[in-house]
């Protein structure tokens, strides 16, 4: 019963380590370009339109 057991361990530290493994790879050399970290492309915000903030900012202190 504890061979299983050591072997199941085993099997997940394996399958974590090949996890992370993929993840770290595509993470430097994948040929697709993702807008952050998580992966999502850009569509969580990660492109921030740095002009129209700046616009903004500058309506608001006029008004002032």
């Amino acid at each position: 019963m504890m061979d299983v057991q050591i072997l199941l361990v085993i099997a997940l530290f394996v399958a974590a380590l090949g996890y992370l493994g993929r993840r770290l790879w595509l993470t430097f050399f994948s040929k697709e370009p993702v807008g952050c970290a998580k992966g999502c492309g850009g569509a969580c915000g990660a492109a921030l339109d740095v002009d129209a903030l700046q616009r903004t900012i500058e309506a608001r202190t006029e008004g002032r």
